[in-house]
């Protein structure tokens, strides 16, 4: 099974993109353990339109476009659920079982998703109430990526 992130933004060089491609790396190569296949992000350019709901619409579509047919959909959103490490390892593990060719976690721009794509979630998750940088969400969720794949393999990282 892929696991697949659609980022609305483009991650510029520096500290930010090493900590994403380090995280992305690790959980590869431990994944391949548990039956995860690849970890691939996709940046979605940010739409240039001149008001907020165009934007949303155009991103939106952008993000559509890159799910596979039978994909797994798990939106990151501040409105999510807010979901521990061992139960996000949990999702992941139960995704697998049903054999979808990927799970796509999308992270939406600053103008959020439309709700056509909110609706195709199969989960929402958000990480706390504050409102995180898309970029730092992306950090976040391949290091998260990294942690399931730990605990599904029982690798000691992770410790409860």
């Amino acid at each position: 099974m892929r696991i697949v992130i659609a980022a609305v933004g483009r991650l510029k060089q520096g500290p930010e993109r090493e900590l994403s491609e380090r995280y992305r790396k690790r959980a590869a190569d431990a994944g391949r353990s548990v039956g995860l296949t690849s970890f691939e992000v996709i940046e979605i350019r940010e739409s240039r339109a001149d008001n907020a709901v165009r934007r949303m619409l155009e991103e939106s579509i952008a993000i559509a476009n890159v799910i596979p047919e039978r994909a797994v959909v798990a939106i990151l959103d501040e409105r999510g659920v807010s979901v521990p490490s061992v139960a996000f390892a949990g999702h992941l593990q139960g995704w697998r079982t049903n054999d979808p060719p990927a799970v796509v976690f999308i992270i939406g721009g600053a103008d959020g998703l439309a709700q056509s794509l909110r609706e195709r979630a199969n989960l929402t998750i958000a990480f706390g109430a504050a409102t995180w940088p898309h970029q730092l969400v992306r950090i976040m969720l391949l290091e998260q990526l990294y942690r399931a794949v730990t605990i599904l393999s029982g690798h000691p990282y992770h410790r409860s």
